[in-house]
């Protein structure tokens, strides 16, 4: 790992929240997110570890329009959004890599009494995860890529409001 200059990363992101987080913020442009995509290596398996433990029901499966063979599904995550996933059959895709521009991971936002049952439910499922602050869980999925479940509300974290 390169050595980084600390103080000089603080001062930087001092610098941009000045410049581009006014209290005249504009409203957004967008209604949402309609979806995100990931990339599934197995259709079932991804159904079974999304609906089947973590609670998120399975709303369509459609062929993909772009890629004949290739399924299109999708789960809902609540308050009008969804997570989709799309599988490539013969394309030999590797595994999942963190990269730039990449995924780093998805927090998906869940009541304190769901997230308590979540919890019970990946150690129940034996799939491990790490708590921080006593409100989040990060885990992979079963392509590994990374998932938070926070019990802080929409627009909030740590008890700081981000939105």
């Amino acid at each position: 790992m390169t050595d980084i200059d600390l103080a000089a990363i603080a001062a930087e992101r001092a610098r941009l929240q000045g410049e581009y987080i006014t209290p005249a913020r504009p409203a957004t442009t967008a209604r949402g997110i309609h979806h995100t995509a990931l990339v599934s290596s197995d259709v079932e398996r991804t159904i079974r570890f999304y609906q089947g433990v973590l609670g998120f029901p399975l709303t369509e499966i459609v062929e993909n329009r772009d890629y004949k063979g290739s399924s299109h599904f999708f789960f809902d995550v609540g308050n009008g959004n969804l997570l989709a996933f799309f599988d490539f059959p013969g394309l030999d895709i590797g595994p999942y890599a963190e990269v730039l521009g990449g995924l780093h991971h998805i927090a998906i936002s869940v009541t304190r009494q769901q997230w308590e049952y979540l919890r019970g439910r990946l150690d129940a499922a034996g799939i491990p995860y790490q708590e921080e602050s006593g409100s989040s869980l990060y885990l992979r999925d079963p392509d590994g890529a990374r998932l938070g479940l926070l019990a802080d509300p929409l627009g909030e974290m740590y008890g700081a409001k981000i939105l």
